[in-house]
């Protein structure tokens, strides 16, 4: 690790995340690894409240693979819009389905290199599945944990599959999911991107971005008036 990684304040900021968020859990709603597949899918470029809303009578409409490909896709499309780049989605979804019913019985794959191959599913995608759906071990870098974990000075690392990559040498293999969610939880409640909010994070003692955020932000407004 460089100069920039301190072991020290990594397990201290790990710690204060289990100790407050003890019971974090994923917020996409689901009941089978499929459901879940698909939901993660919508969750691109859109809140887990918003896909939850979408998913209720989504799921009740759609419930195996070969329901995705049996309406045309513009049905689909309507079904999904207010998740956003609906087009994109639709399209995903189906060469998605397509491919779980030709290669794979209609069954998810419990391997993360197999899942990755399916149109529409990348690390993250299927990071969140295994680790959800199935308990398998595996750390999604969703833009919480992205961005946090460059503010923790945990990686100084924009690539997704670094950061995950990074992840795992620091954190211990049986907390990878649940300290995914701790991270997640806490970019969404208090150390939001655009309003950090310091002034009341446990973690403002050890945070070595603390304060620094809101700071550059109020220096950039004064240069720019």
């Amino acid at each position: 690790m460089s100069k920039y990684f301190d072991e020290e304040s990594t397990i201290e900021i790990l710690r204060l995340l289990k100790e407050h968020y003890p019971n974090a859990k994923i917020k996409l709603k689901f009941k089978t690894p499929f459901e879940l597949l698909i939901a993660t899918i919508l969750s691109a470029q859109c809140t887990d409240d918003r896909v939850n809303i979408v998913t209720e009578r989504l799921f009740k409409k759609y419930v195996t693979p070969e329901d995705y490909l049996k309406v045309p896709v513009e049905e689909l499309e309507r079904d999904i819009f207010s998740t956003g780049f609906y087009k994109q989605k639709a399209r995903s979804i189906r060469e998605c389905c397509k491919i779980l019913i030709e290669k794979y019985n209609g069954e998810i794959p419990k391997d993360i290199d197999e899942l990755t191959k399916i149109p529409g599913v990348g690390r993250k995608t299927a990071s969140v599945v295994l680790g959800n759906a199935f308990g398998i071990p595996a750390i999604a870098v969703d833009t919480h944990v992205k961005r946090l974990s460059n503010l923790f000075h945990f990686v100084k690392e924009k690539n997704p599959d670094k950061i995950e990559e990074q992840l795992k040498k620091i954190i211990p293999v049986e907390e990878w999911v649940i300290t995914s969610h701790r991270i997640s939880t806490h970019g969404r409640v208090i150390c939001q991107a655009k309003n950090p909010r310091c002034e009341i994070c446990f973690l403002d003692h050890i945070c070595p971005s603390a304060f620094k955020i809101k700071k550059k932000s109020k220096n950039d407004q004064r240069r720019s008036s």
